[in-house]
């Protein structure tokens, strides 16, 4: 991938003297993990007589310790910063576990993967964080970054995760720019589609709080073989369109069914966990009849009262001087619970069974996008009596989700086949079907 990058703006130097600024000015860093693939590396930069790149070979994502059995970041942030960073890391790695490095890649939680470590089976955002912490200062320069994810990265992980407070944290600082989305069969070993965010920390002030999503599924045309999975490709073309959408769209501020622009705090949301009672199909409150889970208990049965409002019916089977009987009484909304409980109760030598009759209600979680007033969309969306409801905080303090859905900005409805078509095509296979029995039977 480096060597590819250099060679491509070699080949866009359109002078000699443009071309000697590249030689001079670009050189190229990286460190690959495969022994196999740091080879092919290393043989490509001989081939190419490139002495100024330098490739190691070791795990980017952990310390390098150099009496460690495995080599770790050979550029750590704290001595390299980088204009220009490039990466396709691999899809859906382990990074922790007994065949992971998770012991060694937590001695950075408090610096480079201080938002927030992912989810163990899935390492790519700490490649992402590992990028962003070797930024160089805006004012020497900055950095930009593009990077090849799955969907993972986009939306794995609720309100409050790890990776979530990684997006968090990557828009609201403003470093996310753009992402991509590109046609699926695209490699060799999965047809997944796949998406290129674009990152920089020196955005010009047109992008400043903003986000760009360009929908380029369709640039691509067929291979003549198929690879593997590979059977699409991406031309100098298609590139081209990519290119000068990215481009125009920031310039001219436009959106249309390709490009779209959204304020980064369209990507943000409440996770509510709230409580309402559930009515019938008379809009009627529900009652339901169910096993008594928690302790039986005076305490208990006037916290059910204060919460319900409402009365509430118990069926206890008992124990009494070795003889078993069923018990029941009723508690009303201006009753003294726990008198009710003890005369009910009185001479039980041992609670065996609990049932109780109460209104019905429904606990759930819902997503609300950044920027609602949430009282007014749980009344509109629920439209049933609101009990209560909590936003979800982490360490005392309310947490703002966020996630990156791009399919949903760039749907597009597609009406179902008509019935009487679909009814046509039925009798049509029907017809063929009896014509390739009556063949059979002769």
């Amino acid at each position: 991938m480096l060597s590819v990058a250099k060679e491509h703006l070699l080949e866009r130097a359109d002078t000699p003297d443009e071309k000697a600024r590249v030689e001079k000015y670009v050189t190229v860093h990286g460190q690959e993990l495969s022994p196999t693939n740091y080879a092919v590396c290393q043989a490509d930069l001989l081939i190419k007589n490139d002495r100024q790149a330098t490739v190691y070979l070791g795990n980017s994502l952990i310390p390098h310790e150099p009496y460690s059995r495995e080599s770790g970041d050979q550029w750590p942030e704290t001595k390299w910063r980088f204009h220009r960073m490039l990466s396709n890391p691999p899809f859906g790695v382990t990074w922790g576990g007994k065949d992971g490095y998770e012991k060694e890649a937590r001695k950075l939680a408090k610096t480079r993967y201080q938002a927030g470590m992912p989810r163990v089976n899935d390492g790519a955002l700490l490649f992402l964080q590992t990028m962003l912490a070797k930024m160089a200062p805006p004012e020497t320069g900055g950095s930009r970054i593009a990077v090849i994810f799955n969907g993972s990265p986009l939306s794995n992980g609720d309100c409050g995760s790890g990776e979530s407070e990684i997006r968090r944290w990557i828009l609201e600082n403003d470093w996310l720019d753009a992402i991509v989305m590109l046609p699926d069969q695209l490699f060799y070993n999965t047809g997944i589609f796949t998406y290129v965010w674009l990152l920089r920390n020196d955005k010009p002030a047109s992008h400043y709080g903003r986000v760009m999503l360009i929908d380029a599924r369709q640039q691509f045309e067929k291979e003549p073989k198929s690879f593997g999975n590979k059977r699409h490709r991406i031309t100098d073309a298609h590139r081209a369109w990519i290119e000068e959408r990215y481009r125009d769209g920031w310039a001219k501020g436009y959106a249309d069914e390709q490009v779209k622009v959204f304020p980064r705090e369209d990507f943000a949301y409440h996770k509510v966990s709230v409580v309402f009672w559930q009515t019938d199909e008379h809009d009627q409150p529900a009652i339901v009849t169910e096993p008594y889970e928690k302790a039986f208990t005076a305490a208990n049965v006037k916290k059910e009262q204060d919460f319900h409002e409402s009365d509430l019916s118990f069926r206890v089977r008992v124990k009494t001087d070795g003889q078993e009987k069923t018990v029941g009484f009723t508690v009303k909304s201006e009753d003294n619970a726990a008198r009710k409980f003890k005369e009910a109760m009185s001479g039980a030598d041992e609670t065996l069974a609990v049932e109780w009759t109460h209104r019905r209600y429904v606990q759930d979680d819902e997503y609300i996008p950044h920027g609602e007033d949430i009282a007014a969309f749980l009344k509109r969306e629920i439209a049933k009596p609101i009990i209560r409801w909590e936003e979800t905080k982490k360490d005392g303090k309310t947490v703002l989700g966020y996630e990156i859905l791009p399919n949903k900005y760039f749907y597009r409805y597609q009406p179902p086949t008509p019935a009487k078509d679909l009814l046509a095509e039925f009798w049509r296979l029907e017809k063929e079907a009896e014509k390739m029995l009556e063949g059979l039977a002769k």
